[in-house]
């Protein structure tokens, strides 16, 4: 019996907010397959590294941000026969996220709102739609909202990270006695805002990992209030 040759790669969900919005690294491909299509940056695994660094070095050479502070995690692994049309291949997807991160510097990569994302290579909007429900997942029962967020932080900042990566408006009063009644979860840094409009009290990143109690995403829009463009994604073929 012969052995099939299969390649193993790794594609990152690298996600952050710029201009309001919740957006993903993005690769435009040049050649074929799918040319002209953005992709997720990712690439084949070598033979003497693991998982990990493969990911860590993808992100440094082909990403373009090397030395940036992005929290990585492993999503899922992506393996039916038919997600790549030149060989059979199998893909290990990493979730990532970081506050508002400068431009890469590769040409062909830039930053792309995920709801402008219709159409992409490979498998890779099945893949985004993972990511982005791992991390709208996460911000319930983990501390990761705040890495969406600079070192220091108002718990409005914090507020907006939610409503753009879940998608929804939330209640300022009840977010912030949510948010500052969760254990560890924010410390006071004794700094407030002193840039226009009414004070506002600086925080930091607690130790807290998991969340207690947690923040739970409401699944309709409250009375009166708007819920914005939800982020849409095309069917995948499986």
């Amino acid at each position: 019996m012969t052995v099939p040759r299969i390649g193993v790669s790794v594609d990152l969900v690298i996600l952050t907010v710029r201009d309001g919005q919740l957006t993903v690294l993005a690769w435009r491909r040049d050649t074929e397959p799918y040319a002209g299509l953005p992709g997720l940056p990712g690439g084949f695994i070598r033979l003497d590294e693991d998982l990990s660094a493969a990911a860590a070095r993808v992100l440094a050479e082909r990403a373009g941000l090397p030395g940036e502070l992005v929290h990585l995690e492993q999503l899922r692994t992506y393996g039916y026969p038919d997600r790549d049309p030149t060989r059979r291949a199998v893909s290990v997807a990493y979730l990532g996220l970081a506050p508002d991160l400068p431009a890469p510097d590769q040409p062909q990569m830039s930053w792309q709102p995920v709801s402008a994302l219709t159409a992409m290579a490979f498998d890779h909007a099945r893949i985004l739609q993972d990511g982005v429900e791992r991390a709208r997942s996460k911000l319930e029962y983990t501390s990761l909202a705040a890495a969406f967020c600079r070192d220091e932080f108002t718990v409005a900042e914090l507020r907006r990270v939610y409503e753009i990566v879940w998608g929804t408006q939330l209640d300022p009063r009840n977010f912030h006695r949510k948010v500052t009644g969760a254990r560890d979860f924010l410390v006071e840094t004794g700094a407030v805002t002193t840039s226009g409009g009414r004070p506002a009290q600086v925080y930091r990143r607690g130790p807290a990992v998991l969340l207690y109690p947690p923040m739970l995403r409401p699944r309709e829009p409250a009375a009166g209030r708007r819920r914005p463009d939800s982020i849409e994604f095309p069917a995948a073929s499986s």
